[in-house]
């Protein structure tokens, strides 16, 4: 082998960070590809989705995971089980922390969890959101990062306008073992599409929603399959499930409206996915406390 394949790495990173600190568009950035759902309503990724960056030097695996938080609910303690099964198996960890927001009890508490796997796994500090505040405000920050917990290096950067986007892949390759590629050429996810489907329409139902939605929606995808004769035609069947009445009204909204806004704007990005046209067909579904009940979160996926 020669001495440029051995410097080839290979490997799996994540990034962790308290809810809403802007991990799922850093991936998305990073990627170049709508793979991870992102919103503004905190713990919205409940999949550690698998996105793959190609470079020169490197295959980095990005998972994403679900924002670490005390948990409250039975699904809270399964998505932190998958945060902390996640650690145990990737090459390096990015702890994303934003720049517009001062460094508080939820980045501590992540910080201590850290703290225990830094010794075997390096860990970068990401301060993510930098295209919203200022310069000042992104060097107090950098200082705040430095007092929170060891990394190995600490990077500033903003996936909106690519700044040091592909300088932080370089950072995260770097930790990574020598090997060749895991995955061939040109992929963007190992996801199963249906997964990748479900996430989207989950993202459209949560755009602009009251907060009470976000921890109390899941979808499925009952049906999914090319329509006979019509090869350039996917027909798609999915549910919204919803834990109250008060929550399905939401989601439905006056008249249908809401549900035919959110068909629309899934519509739209399950299009670019999967490069052919789509007939998408809603429903939302009451599935009582489903949160809390191990038999519906095993059937909804969790």
């Amino acid at each position: 082998m020669s001495s440029s394949e051995a410097a080839h790495r290979s490997g799996f990173a994540c990034f962790v960070g308290r809810p809403n600190a802007g991990k799922s568009t850093l991936m998305n950035g990073l990627i170049g590809s709508k793979v991870a759902i992102t919103s503004d309503k905190p713990q919205t990724t409940r999949h550690a989705i698998r996105g793959i960056v190609d470079r020169t030097d490197a295959q980095l695996i990005i998972v994403d995971t679900p924002g670490l938080h005390r948990p409250r609910t039975l699904l809270g303690q399964r998505l932190n089980d998958l945060v902390h099964e996640t650690w145990s198996e990737v090459d390096v960890i990015g702890f994303c922390v934003p720049a517009d927001q001062k460094i508080g009890p939820g980045d501590r508490y992540i910080a201590e969890q850290l703290a225990k796997v830094a010794k075997r796994t390096p860990v970068i500090g990401i301060v993510t959101k930098t295209d919203v505040v200022g310069k000042q405000r992104v060097a107090e920050q950098l200082l705040a990062m430095q007092e929170l917990m060891e990394f190995t290096e600490i990077i500033p950067v903003s996936a909106v306008e690519q700044f040091q986007v592909d300088e932080l892949a370089g950072v995260l390759s770097a930790q990574l073992p020598e090997g060749p590629q895991l995955y061939p050429g040109g992929e963007l996810t190992d996801e199963p599409e249906s997964t990748l489907i479900a996430e989207l329409i989950r993202e459209a139902a949560l755009e602009g929603v009251r907060d009470e939605l976000p921890h109390s929606l899941a979808v499925t995808i009952e049906e999914m399959a090319p329509r006979e004769g019509k090869e350039d035609l996917v027909d798609i069947y999915a549910v919204l499930h919803v834990e109250r009445q008060s929550q399905k009204a939401i989601v439905i909204g006056r008249g249908g409206e809401r549900l035919r806004e959110v068909g629309s704007q899934a519509r739209e990005h399950i299009q670019k996915l999967l490069g052919s046209k789509i007939y998408l067909d809603l429903h939302v579904k009451v599935s009582k406390d489903w949160q809390q009940d191990p038999k519906q979160l095993r059937r909804l996926g969790f």
